[in-house]
This record gives C-alpha cells, structure tokens and sequence, in this order.
C-alpha cells in the first residue's frame, strides 16, 4: 500500500495514503458497530483531528448514512490526534473531558503510538461504553467492488475481495494460503460464484479428512471390484463437480500417488478411475486451499513441485485474524446476530436509545479485539457461540471464568507510551526534556521535532532540550531543511492561494517557521495569516 502524499492527476487513480482510522467495536446501538472514521487530515495535511460526542460523524464503508458517536456520556470537549514521529500518533486527553482508556489503562493527559503500534491496532475505551480500534486504513478503494458474501472492510480482506474479482472469470486453477479457520472455503466459494461457472455444482473436499488409501477413489471413481469393498461403480467428486468448481481444502495432505494423477488432470484434463485404463475428460475449474508451507515439503521431497506451479495458477492469501483487528467487532456482530435469529431474539442488536447499557460492555470487547485469536475466525465463531448462548436471559453480555481466561491468554500487549512532553504552546508551559548538546541532535531527529512542534521553533527547542538559538544554527547546517528565506517569491505565493491564506496550512506544507513566513507573506504584500 502506497503512503505517498500526492494529488491525482487527471484521468489518473488518486494515490492512497495509509492513514490512521478509527472504527466503532462496541456502541449503546450495537448496529453501528463497524462504522468507521477516516482521520485523513493527519496524513494528508499534519493537522491535528478531534473527536467528541458530537462531531465527526462515521459511517459504513461504502455507506450513505453518517454520525457522530452521539453518546450522551462522551463529552463535548475533544480527544484530539496529532502526528507524532516516524509515522506515529499523539492522542492528547483533555483533563475535564471524556475518561479514555487504552485497553485497560486509564490516559492521563496524553499517550503516543508508535506506526507499528497503529498497524496493530490500538483499542481505545472512552467513558466505558463506546470501544474504538485506532488502526491503519487506506484512504482510497476502488468503488463497485462487492462484499462477495466476505464479512470485513480491512485491508486486507479489501485485498482478497479484489483478488477474487481479478480471477474469477479466468479458467486457471487458484491455490488460497491462509492458517486454519480463516476462511479459505469462502474465498472458493466467492470465485465460484463471481465466475461463469456459478450456475454448476460447487463441490468441497477436504484431503486431510480422507483416508489415504481412498483419497484417489473419492476423487476420481472407481470401477467396481477396483478394491475390497467396491461393489459399485463409485463416481467421485471431480465427476460430480463436472461444470462447476472442485474446491480441495488441505491440498497439502494428498499422498503422493494421489498427487501424480493430479498433476495429470491439470495438464490434460482427463482422470482414471481407479481400477479403470480408459481416460475420463472432465470439465472442471480447480481451486485449492493449505495452510501448510508447500515449499518446506518440496524440499522434504513430500511434495512436488510441478504440482505446486500447476495448482498456484493465481495464488490469493487470507490474513489470519490478529492482523485485521478492525474486523473483529463486525464478525462478532455477524455471528452473534446469526445465534439470535436463531434462538428468535435477534432484536437485541437493534434500538434506537443512545442511553442504553452496551449490549457488547467495553471490558469484553477490548478482550475479543486485544486476542490473538489462533484458531481464527472459526475460533471466534465459536467463542460467539459461548457468549450468547451463555448470556442468555440477561441484558448484556457476560464471559464466565473460563471464558475470560482463554480471552486473557496471549492478548496483544497494551500499546502506546504516555506522554511526558506536550507540544506546541503546552511545551511553553514548562513541559520541556532534559537539557542535552545541540551537538547530540541528528538531523532526522530535529525535522521530526519541528512537525511535531507545528514548526514553532521555540516549542522545537524545549522538545529537544537545546536551546532555541541553537535550533536556529541547526537549521542553517542542515541539509535536510530550509528557511522562509530559501523560498522563492513565486512559492510562496502559489502556496498562499492554494491554502485560502491559511498560514498554519502553508507552514505544513511548506516546513518553515510560522513566523518567519508571515513575515516573507507580509513583505509580498499578500493579505491573510
């Protein structure tokens, strides 16, 4: 994904940033979990983004209908983010404003995110009832692409999704990678229904549940006395998915007889029941799943590797859970209401009263989002599964000892540091670090302390803790900065009217001091700042 900053020419894709989002895992209207917030103007312009009770408004992936968090406990006064070093994030705290948590720590004033933490994704709790995953998301997709039955708006889901539409009116075969309990068969059935092929039979198998000495039976027939106990001709499945899909499950578990043969119906598209000499033409299209490192068992000779370049027409991977934390609350979503229909009391997940207790309560969502979730979605199906049924006859939702134990067990670990250091006008107030040798300070570390600062020099010094001449000298020396003076009259200008006369705008876009460029504005007779 791309992260450079850049305006679309014309007729051309705009460029998508990498920006940081916020996405609702648990609300008091438990339908608006998965709504989302892109806080594109961090990325896109350095600006700091707030968020309060009333303002800004998320929305579906994809949707029309937007609004604010609207939770009559959240407080008008803003939580706000601003860009922090290499790609990071400050969230500051106001003091008499919302209580925020960061899983289960409580934030005093202020904590920052480092870019890895930001790709993990961060749970944020605020005031106890609305748990919100701070994560990365791409500001731009490609409108028109479906949900293909794929529950999610990730990245990386948003990737398989677009895979599948790449492939699925092709007639080569797919191998899908991906651990246990990903959903590999969806994916095969998604390219199965997307492609011509929908109005034919989709048949699944799963290698690893065959008995191996049956394995070439079941997919390919057998004539009757082939073996003991065949006392019928036998079809098998790859004659029964004739027009349609054959979809392999565990393609890594076929014996190695079985793998020969085919390899052979993938170079001629015929088969040899077993026990029979007379070949079989098979119209058939070959998707195949592992989650298994086929090439490790090419070099354990248990594998063969023309196999493995005939199967892997067009190879799509499914992410593992943990590292598409921003879809855990709309899956949770998704099968919890799957057990309610079930059980006729599926209007739980739905009410209009923003005073509502959490049907989802906070302390368990950061659990099911901060999980590292082994056994995947189907794990998490299961775990839905527990919840509900096990919350029967009560309001919300509770996790019993056990229940809590296993959601405790390998938990992402809290992220985030707290802030010591504040910024801007605040590194004014007394907040400065350590005195240290303006010698000591690294050119790529002062360009990252004067964004961070909003390029106030004297903010830039206290964060550094030189003082603010020497920041002055270190400018002059760098080869990676330049001044208000270094910006050529026709810059300047051009700047100006592309940011409306918004000073702080051009400061971002320009990275020099405030001060000094107003006062280059003012020598050009350009009126604003």
């Amino acid at each position: 994904m791309s992260t450079t900053a850049g305006r679309a020419q014309a007729g051309q894709s705009p460029v998508a940033l990498s920006v940081p989002a916020l996405t609702i895992v648990s609300h008091p209207q438990p339908q608006r979990i998965g709504e989302r917030l892109l806080l594109e103007v961090l990325a896109s312009q350095g600006r700091t983004a707030a968020l309060s009770r009333n303002a800004p408004d998320f929305s579906r992936p994809g949707g029309l209908m937007a609004l604010p968090l609207g939770d009559p406990f959240l407080s008008r006064k803003p939580v706000e983010f601003e860009p922090g070093p290499r790609g990071g994030l400050r969230m500051l705290v106001p003091e008499d404003g919302t209580q925020v948590r960061v899983a289960n720590e409580p934030v005093v004033g202020g904590r920052e995110f480092s870019r890895e933490e930001l790709s993990d994704g961060v749970p944020l709790v605020l005031a106890d009832r609305v748990v919100l995953l701070l994560h990365l998301a791409s500001s731009f997709r490609q409108p028109g692409v479906l949900d293909l039955g794929i529950v999610g708006h990730g990245e990386g889901i948003h990737r398989v999704r677009e895979d599948i539409i790449r492939v699925a009116d092709l007639a080569v075969p797919v191998l899908i990678r991906g651990e246990t309990g990903t959903g590999k068969e969806l994916v095969a059935r998604a390219i199965h229904t997307s492609g011509p092929r929908r109005a034919g039979p989709f048949v699944s198998v799963n290698l690893g549940a065959l008995a191996k000495e049956l394995v070439a039976a079941e997919l390919f027939g057998a004539q009757r006395g082939a073996y003991t106990g065949a006392s019928r001709d036998r079809e098998g499945f790859f004659r029964a998915a004739e027009g349609g899909t054959l979809f392999l499950d565990e393609v890594g578990e076929a014996p190695p007889e079985v793998q020969a043969a085919l390899l052979r119906v993938l170079e001629t598209g015929e088969i040899y029941p077993v026990g029979g000499h007379t070949p079989v033409p098979v119209d058939v299209r070959l998707v195949s799943a592992t989650d298994a490192h086929l090439e490790a068992r090419i070099q354990e000779r248990t594998f063969k590797a023309p196999l493995l370049h005939r199967l892997a027409g067009f190879e799509i991977l499914v992410p593992p859970l943990r590292e598409r934390r921003e879809d855990v609350g709309l899956l949770f979503l998704h099968f919890s209401r799957q057990e309610l229909e079930a059980m006729g009391e599926g209007g739980q997940l739905t009410t209009s009263d923003p005073r509502a207790e959490p049907w989802l309560p906070a302390a368990l969502a950061v659990q099911l989002v901060r999980h590292a979730w082994s056994g995947n979605i189907r794990q998490l199906r299961n775990v839905t599964r527990q919840l509900v049924i096990g919350s029967r006859g009560t309001p919300g939702l509770r996790a019993d000892a056990r229940l809590e134990q296993v959601l405790d067990a390998d938990a992402q670990p809290v992220p985030g540091r707290p802030l010591t250091v504040r910024t801007g006008e605040e590194a004014g107030d007394g907040a400065k670090a350590p005195r240290r040798k303006p010698a000591d300070v690294g050119e790529q570390e002062l360009l990252e302390a004067l964004r961070a600062s909003s390029w106030d020099l004297k903010a830039t010094a206290d964060w550094l803790g030189i003082p603010r001449p020497s920041v002055y000298v270190l400018i002059d020396k760098s080869s990676l900065l330049r001044t208000a003076r270094d910006l050529s009259p026709e810059e300047i200008t051009r700047c100006f009217h592309e940011c409306e006369g918004d000073l702080d705008r051009m400061v971002q876009r320009l990275e020099v001091s405030k001060r000094a460029l107003q006062r280059r504005v003012r020598e050009l007779g350009l009126s604003g700042g």
